[in-house]
């Protein structure tokens, strides 16, 4: 084998977030919520992350908790891929 293996290589970021938007084919909008603490103030603020994902087989729907996982990039805009449905939308 290669030195490149899947073992060795660098572990990828995973998000989990809500469906926005999936108007376009094949890529879905996803709005990441992360808590930050505020460095001057030391209080938790919610910041919101609209992250473009590929959607290579168009099942996400508006409201569904998903899974993403960076990859190399796609388009312009587009880094990041869905990984799997957590939760589908009620």
């Amino acid at each position: 084998m290669t030195e490149a293996t899947t073992e060795e290589r660098n572990a990828r970021k995973v998000r989990e977030g809500v469906v926005v938007s999936n108007k376009m084919d094949k890529t879905a909008v996803i709005a990441v919520v992360e808590r930050v603490r505020h460095p001057k103030y030391a209080k938790f603020v919610l910041r919101t992350k609209k992250l473009y994902a590929h959607d290579e087989t168009n099942d996400v729907q508006v409201g569904d908790r998903v899974r993403v996982m960076e990859t190399r990039p796609l388009s312009k805009s587009k880094r990041w891929r869905v990984v799997e449905v957590v939760e589908r939308a009620k």
